[in-house]
């Protein structure tokens, strides 16, 4: 029975901390403030507010992504467009070798010259594109100093 009274309980529960948050503050917002809080809070990205208002209290630091749906938009349709770019590329190749090999060589240069002046319409439009997209990078994209 000795034995039995030597040993301690287990009284269950999780291991107690080393170095307890035991301290408490109070403070209060106005809606405002509290909107602000909330926002930056959000655009953190952690995953309670009492670590991130400590992070903010002592300047540990914060990281905080902004996604700009503009900016998402306009590159994945820019993705898309120079995926189509390849694929009219690829056809015109194709196009030249059929030309080739089912028509004369006369009739054939004949269709040629056709697609050469659309194909130069083409470039002209990829170059206005290319232009666009530089004036886009420069006023959105990059950040300035």
């Amino acid at each position: 029975m000795n034995e039995n009274n030597n040993r301690k309980q287990n009284k269950g529960g999780r291991k107690a901390k080393t170095d307890p948050s035991i301290h408490r503050h109070v403070f209060r917002l106005t809606d405002e403030e509290n909107a602000k809080l909330l926002s930056l809070f959000e655009a953190s990205g952690m995953p309670n507010k009492a670590k991130f208002i400590i992070s903010l209290l002592f300047s540990k630091e914060m990281k905080s992504v902004k996604i700009d749906k503009g900016t998402v938009d306009f590159y994945m349709r820019l993705t898309s467009f120079h995926s189509q770019f390849r694929s009219v590329g690829v056809n015109y190749n194709q196009i030249v070798k059929l030309l080739y090999k089912n028509f004369s060589e006369k009739k054939a240069a004949a269709f040629l010259y056709k697609l050469e002046k659309q194909t130069a319409e083409m470039a002209m439009l990829c170059q206005k594109i290319i232009q666009i997209t530089e004036e886009f990078e420069a006023k959105h994209l990059k950040k300035q100093s």
